[in-house]
């Protein structure tokens, strides 16, 4: 098992290697830092951590798209999830997926709450069967990349759920520190305060990729 990088050890290595990088890469990961850094002060506040710790994501993935429909989000996230999947030369996220959460993610993908479908047919926007369908044929999905080891799709799956409630919670369709939900956002934050270390780092560790440009960019004022 490899070792466990929090802020301040992605942080160090950063200052050390932040000027060799260019200047899309070092302002990408300088952001993701920063809301790690927020995210990991935020340990007693589950809701704002889990979104401290989804900036800090989306702050490593965004690029700079004309257009940001739901449809493009999630192929583009899911084109960065793959690309990621395939740098991990240490293996981290198998190691996380796998064995350090192999428990919490399968309760996750069990989770109708956090299965968009669902709330589709519950707002009236498709049927029951449309839901029953969908969560059906994801959980062959998910039988099959389980059987498979398929870290990458699993992956990907995972951060679909997450997705959702990100939506939730940035939507304003929960509760701060509501009871009904408790549970999911703890697994949930606990999840992706591990995945979001470990993307940064392999981001690191890929400098050469083109991760394509930052939305934003940092513009100087004179």
């Amino acid at each position: 098992m490899g070792e466990r990088m929090d802020f301040q050890q992605l942080k160090e290595r950063q200052r050390a290697e932040r000027d060799g990088y260019a200047e899309d890469f070092r302002v990408r990961i300088h952001r993701a830092l920063s809301w790690l850094d927020r995210a990991e002060q935020s340990s007693e506040d589950q809701d704002i951590r889990f979104i401290a710790l989804w900036i800090a994501f989306n702050a490593a993935y965004a690029q700079d798209l004309w257009f940001d429909t739901s449809k493009n989000e999630h192929i583009r996230l899911h084109s960065f999830l793959m690309t990621l999947s395939n740098s991990d030369s240490k293996n981290r996220f198998f190691e996380v997926l796998w064995n350090e959460f192999s428990g919490s993610v399968r309760m996750l993908l069990d989770n109708k709450y956090i299965f968009q479908p669902f709330w589709d047919w519950q707002n009236g926007r498709s049927t029951e069967a449309e839901f029953v369908r969908q969560f059906e044929g994801s959980q062959r999905a998910v039988n099959k990349a389980l059987g498979n080891n398929d870290t990458a799709t699993i992956l990907q799956i995972v951060f679909n759920r997450l997705y959702t409630l990100r939506n939730q919670l940035i939507h304003g369709g929960a509760t701060w520190n509501g009871e009904v939900n408790r549970d999911q956002i703890r697994d949930c934050t606990n999840l992706l305060g591990r995945l979001v270390p470990v993307a940064i780092e392999i981001l690191m560790d890929n400098p050469e990729i083109d991760w394509g440009p930052v939305h934003y960019p940092v513009i100087e004022h004179h």
